[in-house]
């Protein structure tokens, strides 16, 4: 994807939608109709696609891009990730949404302004936004993006804040002796089996 600096995924491709190119489209824009509003979209191989026609349809939109004129063009298209530069996106957010381009690469800070590790990803499977934090000891965690387990975001600074209690890290009293099925490192961080689903390209806590 050379085009884009700072890719952002806006929208996966479905299945192919009657047989005049139409496709089904999941977005992951606060407005699904928003999704033509971005201009051309990239796929990982440089593909550009542009929006000429979108309409809503249950939980995705109905869209035809330029050039795809039939079921057999539309169906190849199946599963393609699109995407925008980071420049493409409005810089005004409202307090606590943040775009995921954003936060990873973000220094992970405890309380105490140790760094624990970095942001590698940000997952959504169904239960809200999950920050993936690859910590020093070179363990991967995964810490619901709550106010309460990242009580502060400065991403002008590099930097998030955790609470480590909050962001299940480590044990507080009431967890000592249950067993979750995860399991303590070394260094006494709950290392948890990551799930699997897909991926969210911005949310808020």
């Amino acid at each position: 994807m050379s085009k884009l600096k700072k890719p952002v995924q806006m929208a996966v491709i479905g299945a192919a939608h009657g047989i005049k190119g139409e496709l089904r489209v999941k977005t992951f824009t606060g407005d699904p109709l928003a999704l033509a509003d971005y201009g051309p979209l990239y796929a990982r191989d440089g593909r550009a696609f542009e929006i000429t026609a979108i309409r809503p349809a249950n939980e995705v939109v109905v869209v035809r891009f330029k050039g795809i004129a039939d079921r057999n063009a539309a169906e190849a298209l199946t599963g393609i990730e699109l995407f925008v530069d980071r420049s493409a996106l409005p810089e005004e957010l409202e307090d606590d949404e943040f775009y995921h381009a954003d936060l990873v690469g973000l220094a992970v800070q405890d309380e105490t302004g140790g760094t624990l590790g970095k942001v590698t990803a940000v997952q959504n499977f169904g239960g809200g936004d999950l920050l993936e934090i690859a910590l020093d000891n070179r363990q991967t965690v995964l810490v619901p993006f709550t106010a309460a387990a990242v009580p502060q975001i400065a991403v002008s600074a590099g930097f998030i804040r955790v609470d480590p209690v909050a962001a299940g890290l480590v044990d507080d009293e009431d967890d000592e002796g249950e067993d979750g099925g995860d399991g303590d490192d070394a260094a006494g961080f709950i290392t948890r089996r990551r799930p699997r689903g897909p991926k969210d390209a911005g949310g808020n806590r």
